[in-house]
């Protein structure tokens, strides 16, 4: 792994955390960068499959910067890139930033989505109550990337990067296809159109899907630290 840089160039000189954080994931693409790598390491192509909007000599600045400021790691020898456990500790940085996109205006879903912003989109999005304690598996497939996704028992998703995902039903497609399936009519009514594959049992997709809407979702204060690793730890897996 290469070492994390001595010096971090300050872009706030304030005594506010905010401001201090910011200072290490406040570049533009920074928490999107962080957002592909959150649930397996990705070489540099990969990465930028899920940013089409970065180019090359940018995301390798932003690589660089996040590296020196000890949220990356990358490993030389492999070539791939990973977050260290600071940068995995942004998971709930960017869920509640999903939350609070849901209460502001002009989100087109239409747009770009990759696999694994859906994957943390889902998080912030479920209906947790339903969601708590529910037996049912989903696999999500899209490409070579692969999830398997579980509730807890307080309906938190729980992600893990499967290539063949074990699960009740697995969906494949592209992560806007993917995205109209749980947001959507639903995912048979996209299978049968031909949008996405579907394998397994319909009615178990069916059921999980309905759990996810793009409606604003009251952030649940009573959400324990210990869910918040539970949840980072089956992610990291």
């Amino acid at each position: 792994m290469t070492e994390t840089g001595k010096t971090l160039r300050l872009r706030y000189e304030e005594g506010c955390l905010g401001a201090h954080a910011l200072n290490f994931i406040g570049d533009r693409w920074a928490l999107l960068v962080v957002r592909e790598l959150m649930f397996q390491p990705k070489r540099f192509q990969m990465l930028r499959a899920g940013l089409p909007g970065v180019t090359a000599s940018v995301l390798t600045q932003r690589l660089t910067q996040l590296v020196q400021a000890g949220v990356v790691a990358h490993d030389d020898v492999l070539g791939v890139y990973a977050l260290t456990d600071a940068g995995r500790a942004l998971h709930p940085v960017l869920r509640e930033l999903c939350r609070w996109a849901l209460r502001m205006p002009g989100h087109d879903p239409a747009k770009f989505i990759s696999i694994s912003a859906l994957m943390i989109s889902i998080s912030a999005t479920v209906d947790r109550a339903r969601a708590a304690g529910s037996p049912l598996r989903a696999g999500f497939v899209s490409g070579k990337e692969g999830f398997e996704v579980t509730l807890s028992a307080a309906g938190i998703p729980q992600v893990r990067a499967m290539r063949e995902p074990v699960a009740d039903f697995v969906m494949e497609g592209s992560g806007n296809a993917l995205a109209a399936a749980i947001y959507g009519p639903g995912p048979m009514a996209l299978a049968a159109a031909g949008l996405v594959g579907l394998r397994g049992d319909h009615a178990a997709a069916q059921g999980f899907t309905s759990l996810f809407s793009l409606k604003p979702q009251i952030s649940d204060s009573s959400e324990s630290p210990d869910e918040i690793v539970q949840a980072l730890g089956a992610s990291s897996t």
